[in-house]
């Protein structure tokens, strides 16, 4: 679809907000669904009011089947987009600011146990260079949280060794510092040592690089993902958020503080962090009724007495 405007949108994306490129795809087809929509019913994009958006919400629900958080996602994206064309004055207001998001079932963040990790680091050949690259995608995913358009995008020179810091770039292009440990930085050694001399034949000044020598894209890492975990006997889905999930997770259950884990994950609302509230809640609750014994029958309780004071 050649539309200048949904072009130079997605290039604003790109270049001044620094999203990723499958995010900026998710996005292109949202808006393009709807472009084609609206054509169908033979009206024009720049001219829609509220109700034609309430019969394209039906459109979703009633002849696509959308679950909910589909439907959401597209009106984010479109949100977005006429927003803006509102502030380049194509249209005279943004009509989906109008519209509210449909209610969804909130889903916990999905995580892996440190043990899956370990499996998953472990199923990594570190005896060739695409495998030790593969782990250092592991390692550096689990050790630092950022998202996969962020860790794409490290460069040689944004890797401070002796702090164990690398700069990144992340969303609205704000930069942070996060920071990794042993298990990282001595992968990270061997694949600058070893696999990143084979693999950056093109001089490239990215720390991530497919066969060809070329930045590995988004993509690339989910592929990769989805291979290593067929090397393993986890039932579980892969993605890189998944371990960027484990990663907030695990820190909160160690007892870290709810600010310093939204600061490591760049996150700008704590709203968009207290979501690990409610898995760290959960496991607690999972100790308490495994282990504390006032959570038993009373006989039983009196039981546990009985014994811990004969021993």
């Amino acid at each position: 679809m050649k539309i200048k405007e949904v072009n130079d949108y997605l290039d604003y994306l790109q270049y001044e907000k620094n999203y990723s490129k499958y995010t900026i795809l998710n996005y292109k087809d949202d808006i393009e669904e709807f472009i084609d929509y609206i054509e169908s019913e033979g009206l024009e994009f720049k001219d829609i009011v509220y109700s034609d958006i309430r019969f394209y919400l039906m459109y979703l629900k009633d002849n696509k089947h959308d679950d909910n958080s589909s439907i959401d996602r597209k009106l984010s994206s479109l949100r977005g987009f006429y927003k803006y064309l509102a502030n380049n004055n194509i249209v005279q207001t943004n009509v989906f600011s109008l519209v509210n998001g449909v209610k969804k079932a909130k889903k916990l963040p999905r995580f892996f146990e440190y043990n899956e990790l370990e499996e998953l680091f472990n199923a990594c050949n570190l005896d060739n260079a695409l495998g030790q690259r593969d782990r250092l995608i592991l390692e550096m995913l689990y050790a630092t949280g950022v998202r996969v358009g962020e860790l794409v995008n490290v460069k040689i020179e944004d890797i401070d060794e002796s702090s164990r810091t690398i700069l990144i770039l992340g969303k609205g292009n704000k930069e942070r510092y996060v920071t990794y440990g042993d298990y990282c930085s001595e992968i990270l050694d061997l694949y600058l040592k070893e696999g990143y001399a084979k693999l950056n034949i093109n001089n490239s000044p990215y720390l991530f690089l497919n066969s060809k020598g070329g930045r590995i894209s988004d993509r690339g890492v989910r592929y990769i993902l989805d291979q290593i975990i067929k090397k393993t006997s986890i039932k579980k889905n892969i993605s890189p958020h998944m371990i960027r999930h484990s990663f907030a997770t695990h820190l909160l259950n160690a007892g870290a503080d709810l600010l310093s884990v939204q600061k490591l994950l760049g996150h700008e609302s704590i709203k968009a962090t207290q979501i690990y509230t409610h898995v760290t809640t959960d496991r607690l609750k999972e100790v308490y009724f495994k282990n504390f014994p006032r959570r038993l029958d009373k006989n039983l309780y009196y039981l546990f007495l009985l014994i811990k004071y004969i021993l």
